[in-house]
């Protein structure tokens, strides 16, 4: 059975992967500095929150010196979630879940692993922030968290780690051939 199954799935991935035209190299590497640039988005903000680097965060609020990196924007949610998000605001769970997601989705996006498991938490984290975002002074809808998780998530089931990134090699672990989803 399990012949006939992995003999299924390699059909099914390989009439994907026909079916599928692949990119121009300028496309593929300008969707990689895509890849790398959010990469770095999420890891400064770990980084910032972290270590309190002084951007968004100042150092005395720095979460290694017991400030709780949710607490500054959650606290300050006024939308139609106000009453959900600032109950969640200096949560310990919460901001260990928020800084765990920061920093795995900052290296996965900055690898080329594992990004379809990243895409999938980035566009939760993303449309959470977007949530605690409502209203939008600039636009009664949309703002970039919107823009990025639909990036992301093309990002990740274009295979876009494979270029400048470890995709390939991640792909081809028998784990992540066993589930796909990993990839």
């Amino acid at each position: 059975m399990e012949v006939v199954m992995s003999a299924v799935t390699e059909r099914r991935e390989g009439a994907l992967s026909a079916a599928t035209p692949s990119l121009p190299t300028v496309a593929r590497s300008a969707f990689a500095v895509l890849r790398l640039v959010l990469a770095f988005e999420f890891l400064w903000a770990f980084f910032d929150k972290l270590l309190g680097l002084g951007r968004s965060t100042p150092s005395e609020r720095a979460w290694v010196n017991g400030g709780q990196p949710t607490a500054g924007f959650l606290k300050g949610v006024e939308g139609p979630f106000k009453g959900f998000f600032n109950g969640l605001s200096g949560n310990a769970f919460v901001d260990v879940l928020f800084m765990l997601g920061l920093l795995g989705i900052g290296l996965a996006l900055a690898l080329g692993i594992g990004m379809r498991v990243a895409a999938v938490c980035a566009a939760v984290l993303l449309m959470m922030m977007w949530a605690a975002s409502l209203p939008i002074a600039t636009n009664p809808f949309l703002d970039e968290h919107w823009l990025e998780a639909i990036a992301i998530v093309g990002l990740a089931w274009g295979n876009i780690g494979e270029t400048w990134g470890l995709g390939k090699q991640w792909a081809a672990l028998p784990l992540v051939r066993k589930n796909p989803w990993l990839r």
